[in-house]
C-alpha cells in the first residue's frame, strides 16, 4: 500500500502524502523520542520530519524500504535539531552519581538511565544501539539506515557497550 501512496505523492497527490505521513507518523515520533528523551523535543522532530519528507519524498526511489529511508530521515533531523539547539547532552555520570534516588531502583529508572547514557555516546554508536537495541532492527538493516557495512554496525555496537559501561559504571550490557 505504501508503494501506491509514495507513487500519488511523488506525483503531487496531497491526499495520498497526507495518509502517508497519517500512517507514519507514530513510528517517526516513536524514534525521535528515543533519540532524544524528550516529548517535545521529539514532537519537534516528528514536524521537521513532515516537513522535509514533503520535500524529499520525490527523492525515493525505492532503493530500500520506505521506513528504513524515512529512519534515515528521522535520525538527521533528530541531530539537526540537537545541533540547533545547541544543547550539551545530559550526564548520566550525575544521575548514577546518587544511587539512592527511587529512579535508580526500579527497571523503568534503569531504562531511562541507559537511553541517557546512549545519547551520550558519539553519534554514529548512539545510532547503532538505537536501531540494534531501541528499535529492533538487525545490524544488516541497521547498516542499510545509517549507509555502513554491517561490520560498520557491529564495531560500533561493540565500542558504544563499552564506553555505556564507563558511563553507567557497571557491567550493564
Amino acid at each position: 500500500m505504501d508503494e501506491e501512496l509514495i507513487e500519488r505523492a511523488q506525483g503531487g497527490d496531497r491526499n495520498a502524502f497526507g495518509l502517508l505521513v497519517e500512517r507514519h507518523y507514530d513510528f517517526v515520533h516513536a524514534v525521535a523520542w528515543r533519540w532524544s528523551g524528550n516529548v517535545s523535543d521529539a514532537e519537534d522532530i516528528a514536524q521537521t520530519v513532515c516537513l522535509k519528507l514533503a520535500n524529499a519524498i520525490r527523492a525515493f526511489r525505492g532503493a530500500s524500504r520506505f521506513r528504513t529511508w524515512l529512519y534515515t530521515l528521522t535520525l538527521n533531523a533528530a541531530r539537526d535539531h540537537q545541533r540547533s539547539q545547541s544543547r550539551e547532552r545530559r550526564n548520566a555520570a550525575n544521575f548514577l552519581a546518587d544511587p539512592t534516588t527511587a529512579a535508580a531502583n526500579d527497571n523503568h529508572g534503569q531504562a531511562e538511565a541507559l537511553w541517557e547514557a546512549v545519547r551520550q555516546l558519539p553519534d554514529k554508536q548512539g545510532d547503532a544501539v538505537l536501531l540494534v537495541y531501541g528499535e529492533g532492527l538487525s545490524h544488516s538493516a541497521a547498516a542499510d539506515v545509517m549507509g555502513c557495512s554491517e561490520a560498520t554496525v557491529s564495531w560500533h555496537v561493540h565500542e558504544a557497550r563499552k564506553r555505556l559501561k564507563i558511563l553507567l559504571g557497571r557491567e550493564t550490557m
